[in-house]
């Protein structure tokens, strides 16, 4: 398989490793009274660089976020957007300083995009589950290379298409060259074995190609072909025509049906002459026969999903100003949701943007009664003053008089990225508290999910997870040396639920391993042993 090399690619094809894990602070939570409409409320933004509050994420979500949509910067070299569009941005330089180093400083436009995606695709990429599937909004300064970067981290054998969104409805009359009116949408699956879309409801525009031009009793239908683009002979042969006039397919072509087959649907009534009797045959498709879902087509038109105009307008009303750029329609993401979710997934937008994720959830949620729960992270200054404040007006309601909004229900908690859970020196950063300690333990040295205990069990508050074979222990005190001796163990009282093996975390260890082994004990020394990742 092809692969894509840029300068610094070295540098960043395994930072997703090296990024602090950092802890997610609540920082408020944002509901609507009683007598709002259901809608979901276990739902997340998080104000913090990307790379980080994805990282953060995946203690609790890691193989669990059904469908990731992202509009990444397309890299198109404009500057002065409230959201800049180059990958120019004082935090990303400093970022790529310190990443890439010296290097980062001649770098083109383009290598720095990559810089950027690379890491931020490998942490999505981990997030998604199995039957999960990522969309990717971008255009063409950089739409080739991301294909072949999500080929190089999710495999060119998930790549499920390239759709053609048509993002505005009238020509620029003064481009110089053509004048751009599409987007792409990249779509990409994690497993493309495991990953189902879903199909869109008919149109009244499809309906109304259905007419009864007969009055036949069972109901609407649209002519058919009844040709073969290819010569088959016995599927050549006369066929009389209700005015007693014959007709054969033309030259190089046949019947789709045999003679005898032909026969059964003139008599069922299911071939068409045209009004006078004397057409050639076309064959009557029921519309009550035929399904009444589609798939979706790989070029969305701006009157099926939105155009930018139209992304601009439903800002505007919300805010009753332009307070964005470049928004995306909400209903552009509703297909999308459409599509690839169920009334219970999990969305994840790792570059928030205005917040049009979270208002195309709860809007779908709001249609058909689901449950979907939204995450979102944006790093720029405005997190709280357009993405969240955006989402507090959609939940609760916005406008006034005719132009008013009723408000769509549902909840959100505000979130910052905070501390890291090491220091700089590797220590344990102790500020962050026991409990964040104890789940990071948990989770990255892969106690199992259902086997967790919390501080508050039967048995100790130093218990991390229990089952049959195995018991987690984590023998921490923020102000003091804890020692791994018969005394602890001692202090252990399992009783009928104790386990074979402990693995236990502490900061010495004073036992033998001859004692260990015999006695199925595992020492990890705190904090050399627990593990990044």
């Amino acid at each position: 398989m092809p692969t894509l090399t840029w300068v610094g690619k070295d540098k960043v094809v395994n930072h997703h490793h090296e990024v602090p894990f950092k802890v997610l602070q609540q920082q408020s939570r944002f509901d609507v009274p009683d007598d709002s409409p259901a809608n979901s409320t276990d739902n997340r933004i998080i104000h913090g660089d990307n790379l980080e509050a994805l990282k953060s994420l995946l203690p609790e979500f890691e193989g669990k976020v059904n469908c990731i949509y992202i509009d990444p910067p397309y890299n198109t070299g404009n500057e002065g957007w409230l959201y800049n569009d180059a990958v120019n941005d004082p935090k990303i330089r400093k970022w790529l300083g310190q990443v890439v180093g010296k290097e980062g400083e001649d770098l083109s436009r383009h290598d720095k995009w990559l810089c950027m995606m690379y890491p931020r695709l490998k942490l999505l990429h981990r997030l998604l589950t199995k039957d999960g599937v990522i969309f990717i909004s971008i255009d063409d300064n950089e739409q080739a290379t991301l294909k072949l970067l999500m080929d190089e981290i999710f495999g060119g054998q998930n790549f499920v298409t390239n759709v053609i969104w048509q993002k505005k409805y009238a020509a620029k009359s003064d481009s110089r060259l053509f004048s751009q009116s599409h987007d792409f949408l990249l779509v990409v699956a994690k497993n493309i074995d495991r990953f189902t879309m879903n199909h869109l409801p008919k149109t009244d525009k499809q309906h109304d190609r259905y007419t009864n031009r007969d009055n036949d009793s069972r109901g609407s239908w649209k002519a058919g072909d009844v040709l073969r683009n290819e010569y088959r002979e016995y599927a050549y042969f006369a066929v009389t025509l209700p005015s007693g006039r014959e007709v054969f397919p033309p030259s190089g072509t046949s019947w789709r049906f045999t003679k005898e087959k032909f026969a059964k649907l003139i008599a069922d009534n299911r071939i068409w002459f045209g009004q006078d009797g004397d057409k050639r045959p076309a064959l009557k498709r029921f519309l009550s026969e035929v399904k009444e879902t589609i798939p979706p087509t790989t070029i969305w038109g701006f009157d099926e999903v939105g155009h930018n105009d139209a992304a601009k307008k439903e800002i505007r009303a919300v805010y009753g100003e332009d307070v964005f750029s470049t928004p995306k329609p909400s209903t552009l993401i509703e297909r999308v949701l459409q599509i690839a979710t169920n009334k219970n997934s999990l969305i994840l937008d790792s570059f928030a943007g205005s917040g049009t994720t979270a208002h195309a959830v709860l809007k779908l949620n709001a249609q058909d009664g689901g449950n979907r729960r939204f995450i979102l992270i944006e790093m720029e200054d405005y997190a709280d003053t357009i993405t969240a404040e955006r989402v507090r007006r959609v939940i609760s309601g916005y406008g006034e008089g005719v132009k008013q909004v009723d408000g769509l229900g549902g909840s959100f908690d505000y979130y910052t990225v905070g501390e890291p859970i090491f220091n700089p020196d590797d220590t344990l950063n102790e500020s962050v508290g026991v409990e964040v300690i104890r789940d990071y333990v948990a989770y990255s040295e892969g106690v199992p999910t259902e086997n967790r205990t919390l501080q508050a069990n039967d048995y100790t508050h130093y218990l991390l997870g229990l089952n049959s074979d195995t018991a987690w222990l984590f023998y921490y005190e923020p102000n003091q040396v804890t020692c791994l001796d018969l005394d602890f163990l001692d202090s252990l009282k399992f009783g009928a639920a104790k386990p074979e093996t402990a693995i236990i975390y502490a900061d010495k260890c004073l036992l033998t391993k001859e004692f260990m082994t015999k006695y199925g004990v595992i020492f990890k020394k705190i904090p050399r042993d627990i593990t990044r990742f």
